[in-house]
């Protein structure tokens, strides 16, 4: 009988998160703002770097606190566009500018 195991999916891009990518555990609340022991969710490492790079610990606490409210912002949803293309294994420097800090 085949392995039937799957990958998990990163639930911002909705690509597989094969073994052998980098990957990194997101807390919905930044620990620094009460979130030390709420929920987290398993991202490929490209793209929660895209989240921090894109939101302030404030930002994410106060108004992305879901992965719906992530995929909505305008910078994130025009990163998802263009990392969906690529394959799950991809990986890259965080495109775009830092925002201001």
């Amino acid at each position: 009988m085949p392995d039937q195991t799957t990958d998990p999916t990163c639930p911002l891009c909705n690509r597989p998160i094969p073994p052998d990518v980098p990957q990194s555990l997101h807390h919905l609340v930044p620990k620094l703002k009460g979130g030390k022991g709420g929920p987290t969710v398993l991202l490929h490492h490209i793209c929660h770097k895209e989240i921090h790079a894109t939101l302030s610990e404030a930002e994410l606490a106060r108004d992305y606190s879901t992965i719906a409210a992530l995929q909505q912002h305008p910078r994130l949803a025009k990163f998802i566009a263009w990392i969906r293309k690529r394959p799950p294994a991809f990986t890259s420097r965080v495109p775009g500018n830092r925002r201001k800090r």
